[in-house]
């Protein structure tokens, strides 16, 4: 079984129903739900929303107040339209804007958003980083990026 992988993310949520309603307004379906807690099936993987307090209880910390971390999620697109289609979808969901998408000093094309909740994504279309019909990525082994490649660890 591979080692580097993630099969689901799940996000704590203040309010379940105005998440829900966030992610329904871009597009988003969910696949099961069971109080407090619903799943999207995505490329596969799922991402599951999960009512902070009751979150905080199935990780066995019931009574820790969860708030939101330092994580990007994103999302990366074929070309620079997708990335901007994208965006203006989020700020019709009522996604609080952060930075506009816009060229970026590593050669590609992003900006970044927060969900009802502050979860930051980020929509981006990397000319490094191809992507499939499918809409997977795959990162080159050299970072994709021209004259850069990974240092091997000592």
């Amino acid at each position: 079984m591979p080692v580097q992988r993630v099969t689901l993310i799940t996000l704590g949520v203040a309010d379940l129903a105005r998440s829900r309603a966030f992610y329904a307004d871009l597009g988003w379906q969910p696949v099961a739900a069971q109080e407090g807690v619903c799943f999207y099936q995505m490329d596969g993987m799922g991402l599951g929303l999960f009512g902070r307090e009751a979150l905080a209880e199935d990780q066995g910390r019931a009574g820790t107040r969860l708030e939101t971390g330092a994580i990007t999620l994103a999302q990366n697109f074929s070309d620079r339209h997708g990335v901007d289609a994208a965006y203006a979808a989020a700020m019709t969901a009522g996604a609080e804007p952060l930075k506009a998408p816009e060229e970026v000093f590593w050669g590609g094309y992003s900006g970044y958003y927060a969900d009802p909740d502050g979860h930051v994504w980020e929509v981006a279309h990397n000319p490094f980083w191809p992507l499939d019909g499918q809409g997977r990525l795959t990162i080159p082994s050299d970072g994709g990026a021209p004259d850069e490649s990974m240092e091997e660890d000592s």
